[in-house]
């Protein structure tokens, strides 16, 4: 079985893949993805070598769980079950009191049950997302778990901020920014991943940390939302508008396909890509 994610994010890139995998250079010598999220261009990859962060402790320690303990996950997952009861009672449960599998357990059972695949801290960094309501949930796919963890099993694991995480970056390594996107209006802003949120100033200085990739020969590929603001960000370099359905408005009427941007980084993008048009 080939991995695939085994976490629900909203605003994944699973439906994106084709698009990126056209601007992902042939050959790299590294795979950094600083915001890991559900991982979903990491999963379609595999590459030999990859280098994996997050701000968000929680979703990191998800990703150690599976790599080096994923049976002990699997038998942690089979204790939860489907229910609002349970779900707001695991929501209120302080996770860095539980050690690292149970705690992995949590998050996944929230992550699955919990309103559309959502992951939203308020201020204080408690998860505050409600009850979802499905039909039938998958909380524990095992097959998936253990693909996921065999594809993980070489991968560095770290949390951190975006910076720190590329800083050791290099010529021939080729790093993905998925940062929480600049808002599209008042009513999707969807970017509470961590306690700070991540606002203006961020997304200035992920623009520079770009600039100063591409200026040592690290290719670079960053998605965004379609706004003046990050076509202003990244003015001069290549900058594609792809089509994506997404689901996280929250009024029905106003879900539906939106513009997204795929800023290329360097030039040497452009040669020996795969030939997949945007």
């Amino acid at each position: 079985m080939r991995a695939r994610p085994f976490l629900k994010w909203a605003g994944g890139k699973g439906q994106l893949l084709t698009e990126l995998r056209a601007v992902v250079p042939a050959r790299s010598a590294r795979y950094f993805e600083p915001f890991l999220g559900g991982g979903a261009l990491f999963f379609d990859l595999l590459p030999a070598k990859g280098v994996l962060s997050d701000v968000n402790a929680e979703i990191i320690d998800c990703y150690l769980a599976v790599r080096d303990h994923v049976e002990e996950l699997i038998r942690a997952l089979g204790a939860h079950r489907y229910d609002p009861e349970h779900y707001y009672k695991m929501r209120e449960v302080e996770p860095f009191g539980l050690p690292l599998v149970e705690r992995a357990a949590r998050t996944i059972f929230l992550n699955k049950t919990g309103f559309n695949g959502l992951y939203r801290v308020n201020r204080s960094g408690k998860f505050n997302v409600p009850f979802g309501r499905y039909a039938n949930p998958v909380i524990c796919d095992e097959r998936n778990l253990r693909a996921c963890s065999r594809a993980l099993s070489d991968v560095e694991l770290a949390v951190c901020d975006f910076e720190v995480a590329v800083a050791g970056a290099r010529r021939g390594d080729f790093v993905y920014f998925d940062p929480p996107y600049v808002p599209i209006s008042r009513t999707s802003t969807f970017t509470a991943y961590a306690p700070r949120g991540f606002g203006p100033e961020e997304q200035v200085r992920l623009s520079k940390v770009f600039r100063r990739l591409t200026e040592r020969g690290v290719c670079v590929v960053l998605s965004n939302s379609d706004v003046p603001e990050v076509r202003d960000l990244y003015a001069g370099y290549t900058i594609r508008a792809v089509k994506a359905a997404r689901s996280i408005n929250s009024k029905t009427s106003r879900r539906g396909p939106v513009c997204e941007l795929v800023v290329l980084g360097t030039p040497e993008q452009r040669v020996g890509v795969r030939s997949t048009r945007i």
